[in-house]
């Protein structure tokens, strides 16, 4: 059974004045002409510039190549998928029966292109500048750990040279569970080192991309408790 839309609007920190909207960016085209393909097309143009003028004014000194690039990392189906599933949106999709049955709550292109939906179903309810707000508050974690001299290292990398130089053990990496049909699975796995008891887990469609999730999840986490 598909989740209340109402759980996940108060989870994500919405509130709408037309709660339509927000319903309709869970809508995924399987269920008819009543999708959310126009708001996704709205979201994408304003996450991109988002990040861009976000990007612009932490690095004063990146040249356009350089910020293209940052950009490209933050804004990409993978990275937007992994938030997605951080926030448990693949609960609350609204799908026709073909992708209910196929798994498609679990689907990288799905999940981001909901994501990007709920950004243009703010525009439309709030405007602009709420979503903008939105969208800052989403990325506020990556866009603080973001820096010119390790943004091209992968999570597990940037984690396993931080716990080094704290002179820590290397983070351990744990498989969870794997569920799916063959050709369309989804992997979970834990991450857990010494300056943390509790274990993080990361999902993805193999092993190695739950691993970097875990990993991109561990190092907010550390992240947040040294502010």
């Amino acid at each position: 059974m598909i989740k209340s839309p109402e759980i996940l609007c108060k989870k994500l920190g919405l509130s709408f004045s037309q709660p339509e909207w927000f319903i309709l960016a869970l809508s995924h085209r399987s269920v008819g002409a009543k999708n959310n393909e126009r708001l996704e097309f709205l979201g994408d143009s304003i996450l991109g510039f988002v990040i861009a003028e976000a990007l612009y004014n932490k690095f004063p000194e990146a040249s356009e190549g350089v910020l293209s690039r940052l950009r490209a990392s933050l804004v990409n189906q993978e990275s937007l998928a992994a938030l997605a599933r951080q926030h448990h949106i693949g609960d609350y999709l609204i799908l026709g029966s073909g992708e209910l049955k196929s798994g498609g709550y679990r689907r990288a292109s799905i999940l981001s292109d909901a994501l990007e939906a709920i950004m243009g179903a703010i525009i439309k309810d709030q405007g602009i500048e709420s979503c903008k707000a939105w969208i800052l508050q989403l990325f506020a974690e990556r866009l603080a750990e973001l820096r010119l001299d390790n943004w091209q290292k992968d999570p597990k990398t940037r984690l396993q040279e931080l716990l080094q130089a704290k002179q820590l053990d290397i983070p351990t990496y744990t498989l969870a569970s794997q569920s799916g049909l063959p050709h369309e699975q989804t992997f979970k796995v834990e991450c857990s080192i010494p300056m943390y008891d509790k274990k993080i887990v990361g999902t993805g469609v193999s092993r190695k991309k739950a691993e970097q999730h875990a990993a991109e999840l561990m190092l907010a986490k550390i992240a947040g408790k040294t502010e």
